[in-house]
């Protein structure tokens, strides 16, 4: 693709502020001169002769050649992500999901083992035991936020370490530096899903951490309007997961990876809308009879308060509560009463949207995994889990008031 005359190149703005580059890196113009990116809605690219085909799949010659692994709205977004995540290289996915199937594929093989923890949103649980175990890949969990407990759990079959951080939906904190200090002196490649923070709010890449992994879907799309995933890091290691995208094509769609490129544009601005008010609501919520705790990264009560207000500059969207309850049939029960209440809050069990979303995920989320995963992942029948929007928060707090 011909980019018009001044235009820079794409990595000319990453030296820049992140505002800058959410708008400008990764933009790159047609023969046309377009302000906005085109949308390059193509299954397939035509060469100008034989031996330019030959070329472009061979990759002697760069260029888009199938929109399965070569496209160039898809490339756009990736590039600006990669900016702003201050990663080298990122490979854009279909969802989430198959984002971290694609870095399993792509980095593990028979005999390897995974170091990973509880704290983790359930489909990734069952992604985990259900699937990846079947090619004989090992699975150890281990305390989110104790990195003796991931040291002590290396062996020399150690190929990985995956985390969250914070976690889902407790907002457990993670210790990038200490967990990255230990997986680096042992070669143990080291993922973290920036799903909830953004690098709006959070840049795992500063510390000792290779991977950063991202369901596009949630925060950096941001209106729940399509699906995405993304890996960024060093090329070395996209390179490894590009393949799988390529060959086994859990590819992301060019309207999609369209539609995500703009809401990069304005992700600082929402996340941080996000985090004030999820902040009032959670001081709030800390003060009500009927609540028995609030997991909130940005209250001082929470237990890695400190350690999350270094890592990042917010405490993001994500407000989880235990109801009371002498027993957890009661404590469904009032769960499930709250949920039917509210009348602003949307009752789904997906996240990241400027609507706020209300979600019970001891019978959602995290209904599929074992009992004994809920209970290692802290997840009660009390649980409500708080997606906060961008809606006044007078309003949500109204809201929350009359259910509870």
């Amino acid at each position: 693709m011909s980019k018009s005359s001044g235009q820079p190149p794409p990595k000319a703005f990453d030296a820049m502020g992140f505002a800058t580059r959410a708008v400008r890196a990764g933009t790159e113009r047609s023969q046309f001169g377009e302000h906005s990116e085109a949308m390059y809605l193509t299954s397939s690219f035509v060469f100008d002769d034989a031996e330019q085909a030959a070329r472009r799949f061979q990759n002697q010659e760069p260029g888009p050649v199938y929109s399965r692994f070569t496209n160039p709205s898809v490339q756009m977004f990736e590039e600006r992500l990669a900016s702003l995540e201050g990663a080298e290289d990122c490979v854009a996915t279909a969802t989430g999901m198959s984002a971290i199937l694609a870095v399993c594929l792509g980095l593990l093989k028979a005999g390897d083992e995974i170091v990973t923890t509880g704290s983790l949103f359930g489909a990734t649980i069952q992604l985990f035991d259900n699937f990846i175990k079947k090619f004989g890949v090992g699975v150890r969990y281990v305390s989110l936020t104790d990195p003796s407990a991931w040291k002590a759990a290396i062996t020399p079959q150690t190929r990985l370490f995956y985390l969250e951080t914070p976690s889902n939906p407790l907002t457990e904190i993670a210790d990038l530096e200490a967990i990255g200090t230990i997986a680096r002196e042992a070669g143990v490649i080291t993922v973290v899903d920036n799903c909830l923070c953004t690098p709006a709010l959070q840049e795992p890449l500063r510390y000792p951490i290779d991977l950063v992994l991202h369901s596009a879907t949630k925060y950096i799309d941001g209106q729940g309007r399509v699906l995405g995933g993304a890996v960024a890091g060093p090329t070395h290691l996209v390179h490894e997961v590009r393949q799988v995208v390529r060959t086994c094509g859990p590819s992301l769609s060019p309207f999609n990876a369209w539609v995500l490129h703009k809401s990069l544009e304005t992700l600082q601005i929402r996340m941080r809308a996000h985090s004030e008010s999820a902040l009032v609501l959670a001081r709030w919520l800390s003060s009500q009879p009927a609540v028995a705790r609030v997991f909130y990264p940005g209250l001082a009560s929470h237990p890695q308060h400190d350690l999350a207000m270094r890592q990042q500059s917010a405490g993001g969207a994500i407000i989880s509560f235990e109801l009371k309850g002498d027993s957890p049939e009661v404590m469904k029960q009032r769960a499930f009463a709250l949920v039917n209440a509210v009348k602003v809050f949307s009752r789904t069990g997906n996240l990241g949207d400027t609507r706020s979303i209300i979600t019970h995920p001891g019978s959602t989320t995290h209904g599929r995994i074992s009992e004994e995963a809920r209970q290692r992942a802290g997840i009660s029948q009390g649980l409500i889990r708080l997606a906060v929007g961008l809606e006044d928060v007078a309003d949500l707090q109204r809201d929350l008031e009359q259910g509870i």
